[in-house]
């Protein structure tokens, strides 16, 4: 890697972070200007209302990034025309709440373009010494794969930081290995124009949070994610998407465990709750900040056993992945992430009797 790519990398990067850790404050008074504001309820953490269209300035730091850095193509045209759709989607919801139903056709909507029209397909998965050609079924598994990384992201959105900071690994962590591998190309380069859009975000994000990415935020960041990995995973040795799925383990499995837990409680996998692994360790008397950092931690762990993986040791990969999955796991028995142990022991003196 020479010095004419790590002035570019640092340009990327510096760039975009300085200008969306200024434009932040603007769309703070945009967002109070529209009525786009998290007002606390129940279900939630914080406890005044909060300014909630950050996704408007990462975009805002994303599309700066493409035109100084980027290059026109078909596939970054149907990468921005699907980022439009996302942005657009999430802000209608940010200033006043629709259904479910209406975001998951944006979220739809924005897949199908850039699995169509601009041709990013998950077309076979090769890892671990499996391969699996998805034929035809390509295209469906491919819009799946976008909405599903969306739909994470925005389901770990529960805590100050916590999306955007995820978001930030993920996009670090990429471009690491892109750049290391020597893949000087698109992917590479949205990775690290995201990473500095989403560190300037973070900055006005973290704990105590002066405002929310809001859907508009986590499903963009959810959305660049998924077309990331869909990019830079697609050569003959990583086909497969399972390095980047890894990278994203917290997300993905906080996303199946409520899922079980809703379907346990006979509730819609849509149903809002507090039971998310972020609420169990605030359960633990962890404090919001230390909650954050834990999970930081955790992802931090996944990315570099994943780096490990692809670039240094397949076999000290797999262990230290195997340790972190043990952890993970110690934490769902400890906790009520996937069941209520009260409410369980409960219905079970019930049954008894």
């Amino acid at each position: 890697m020479g010095v004419d790519v790590i002035t570019r990398i640092f340009l990327m990067i510096m760039t975009t972070f300085i200008f969306v850790a200024f434009m932040v404050p603007v769309v703070k008074k945009i967002a109070l200007h529209v009525g786009a504001m998290d007002i606390p309820n129940a279900r939630k953490v914080h406890t005044k209302p909060m300014p909630r269209l950050g996704g408007l300035a990462i975009f805002m730091g994303f599309l700066l990034g493409y035109l100084l850095f980027g290059e026109s193509s078909q596939v970054m045209d149907s990468i921005l025309i699907g980022g439009f759709v996302v942005i657009i989607t999430g802000i209608i919801d940010d200033i006043k709440p629709v259904r479910a139903l209406y975001k998951f056709l944006g979220q739809v909507a924005a897949a199908a373009i850039v699995t169509f029209y601009g041709g990013l397909i998950l077309q076979d998965i090769s890892a671990f010494g499996f391969y699996v050609d998805f034929g035809i079924l390509a295209y469906p598994i491919t819009i799946f794969f976008i909405v599903a990384c969306i739909n994470c992201v925005n389901l770990i959105d529960g805590l100050d930081g916590l999306s955007s900071g995820i978001s930030s690994i993920y996009f670090l962590t990429v471009g690491i290995i892109a750049a290391i591998m020597g893949k000087i190309g698109l992917d590479m380069t949205l990775t690290f124009i995201m990473f500095g859009s989403t560190l300037g975000f973070l900055i006005h994000n973290f704990h105590p949070a002066s405002i929310f990415a809001g859907d508009s935020g986590s499903m963009f960041m959810g959305f660049m994610i998924a077309v990331i990995a869909l990019l830079g995973f697609k050569n003959v040795t990583l086909t497969s998407l399972i390095v980047p799925l890894l990278i994203l383990a917290i997300p993905i499995l906080d996303t199946l465990f409520a899922i079980i837990r809703r379907r346990i409680k006979g509730e819609s996998i849509s149903t809002p709750d507090k039971s998310h692994i972020h609420h169990q360790l605030l359960n633990m008397q962890f404090s919001h900040r230390n909650t954050v950092l834990i999970i930081y931690g955790i992802q931090i762990l996944f990315a570099a056993a994943s780096i490990v993986y692809v670039l240094k040791d397949r076999i000290l990969g797999y262990i230290i992945y195997a340790v972190l999955v043990i952890i993970v796991m110690f934490l769902v028995v400890k906790t009520d992430v996937i069941v209520d142990h009260e409410t369980f022991r409960k219905k079970s003196k019930i049954d008894k009797k």
